[in-house]
Formats: C-alpha cells, sequence, structure tokens
C-alpha cells in the first residue's frame, strides 16, 4: 500500500495560526516564553493534544523553541525568519557584521533621499525610545528598542524587498546584539545614533551611508576586543 501524507485536523490548522498571529503581532516577543500547554488549552478551549500538536508545527517550522524543563520559546516572526536563524546561528560574526553593515549602509543612503515626514517621525519617536530604554538599564528592552530603530531606518528606504530581507534577518541580528550588550549596559558602551538619523533628515546619502556602516561594524570590533581580552584574563 502506498503511503499518504495524514492529514491534520481543521481545528489544529486553526490554533496554528492563532499562535502565529500572536508571534507575528508581537504579543509574544522574540525571546520570551509563551503560556503553558495547560494555560493555551484553557485560552482557545481546546484539547491538549490539538494545542501540542500546533506548538510542535511552529516549532518544526522555527517559529518556537520547544526547551525541555523551561518552556517553550519564540525564536523568530516568520517561517523565513525561522529559516534565517537556524541557518546563520553559528555563522562568523564577522560575516554577520559585514553582512548587516552592506545592508544597513545601502538602506541609510536611500532613506536619506527617499525619507517622508512620517518617516522622520517615526525615527525621532524611535530613538527617544531607544534612549529611553538605555537610562532604565533593562537590557532587553534596549535590544528591542535598537533592533526596532534600525528595522525603521531600513523601512525608510521604500524599498520592500530590502525591508522585507532585513526583517527575516532581524531575529537573528537581535541575537548578536544581545551578545554585544551583555548581561547590563554599561555607559562606555553607549552608541549614539543621532547622526544617522540626523543625517537622513538633512538628506544626507553619503554621511549617512557611512554612520550606517560604522555601527555595525564598530560591534564586531568591541565583541573581538573582549573575547581576546577574556582569552587572556
Amino acid at each position: 500500500m502506498a503511503l499518504t501524507s495524514p492529514r491534520r485536523s481543521a481545528l489544529a490548522d486553526q490554533v496554528i495560526a492563532q499562535l502565529r498571529n500572536q508571534i507575528t503581532a508581537g504579543e509574544w516577543p522574540v525571546g520570551s516564553r509563551i503560556p503553558t500547554e495547560p494555560e493555551l488549552v484553557e485560552q482557545l478551549g481546546v484539547a491538549r493534544n490539538t494545542v501540542r500538536e500546533a506548538v510542535r508545527a511552529l516549532a518544526h517550522n522555527g517559529l518556537l523553541d520547544i526547551r525541555q524543563g523551561s518552556g517553550t520559546y519564540v525564536v523568530a516572526t516568520s517561517e523565513l525568519a525561522g529559516v534565517m536563524h537556524r541557518r546563520f546561528a553559528d555563522a562568523d560574526p564577522r560575516h554577520v557584521a559585514e553582512l548587516r553593515s552592506t545592508l544597513e549602509s545601502s538602506a541609510a543612503r536611500l532613506a536619506a533621499m527617499r525619507r517622508t515626514d512620517r518617516d522622520l517621525r517615526q525615527l525621532d519617536t524611535l530613538m527617544a525610545r531607544r534612549e529611553a530604554s538605555w537610562e532604565t538599564g533593562d537590557t532587553e528592552a534596549f535590544v528591542a528598542a535598537d533592533a526596532t530603530l534600525h528595522l525603521a531606518v531600513v523601512a525608510a528606504s521604500h524599498n520592500d524587498v530590502l525591508t522585507e530581507l532585513y526583517a527575516d534577518l532581524n531575529d537573528l541580528l537581535r541575537d548578536y546584539l544581545r551578545g554585544d550588550v551583555g548581561p547590563r549596559l554599561r555607559p562606555e558602551d553607549y552608541m549614539d545614533h543621532g547622526r544617522l538619523v540626523e543625517a537622513i533628515r538633512a538628506g544626507d546619502a553619503e554621511t549617512a551611508s557611512s554612520e550606517a556602516a560604522g555601527h555595525a561594524l564598530k560591534c564586531l570590533r568591541d565583541r573581538i576586543r573582549a573575547s581576546r581580552h577574556g582569552a587572556t584574563a
């Protein structure tokens, strides 16, 4: 007898869609732990097996990570982002920094030429949020605010393909930023992004491009310096 693929129930597909929507809408940010299985059963009003099937499906697709004894965590905001995260999680940090520098530099150049008043208002809002999160000392809040600001710069390029590509890499880049920032925010590590935003506002494509390129490469230099210091300590 020929094998046939088992059909997933319509109910399980509905639960998968609901959980995916929670993730893509930002209700459960990357790095956060989703509700426990019993909690999901109660919230969704479905059987435990249906919840378990949906969670496993999203884990298989790369959106969730099931950690025995700890819980289930969001690791990506889309299936493609999940693929990117798995594919490049162990990549050479130098190569990731160079990719980020290339993408953000090109996007900032385009943003300086194409930004709208709405883009500038958004950048100002996100800059203020980034600075406020730094003042709180909350590492995860700062990582989220910084990543959102960079994504807004790319979005201001008004290149949909570039924006989508960067968004799919954003979860991976957040992981690297967490590593760059470390467990606590130190004053000497603060990197001002004001010149980048002002260059975009002024329509100065060269300065915007240079500022954006330099941010990722400085993070790389700091990471290498810290690694060498750790090796000799």
